[in-house]
């Protein structure tokens, strides 16, 4: 996820990235995230977008999501 603003009647925009557009991953993440987003309580409109800039890179990751997955 590359940005989340909330406006005045919070309703969330978010911006997030995949790791390509072929990932296995790509139909069910960004509705996954909507939906755990929508589920919160005085949340109003979910309006999420795929972004492709900056392309994703392991560089990006966390220690910890590095060692959890062994890089």
């Amino acid at each position: 996820i590359y940005d989340i603003k909330i406006d005045g009647k919070n309703n969330v925009k978010i911006n997030m990235t995949l790791t390509t557009p072929n990932c296995p991953v790509a139909e069910s993440l960004p509705k996954e995230v909507k939906d755990s987003i929508i589920a919160i309580k005085g949340v109003g409109k979910v309006d999420l977008d795929l972004v492709w800039d900056p392309p994703w890179d392991k560089s990006m990751m966390s220690e910890a999501a590095k060692l959890e997955l062994n890089l």
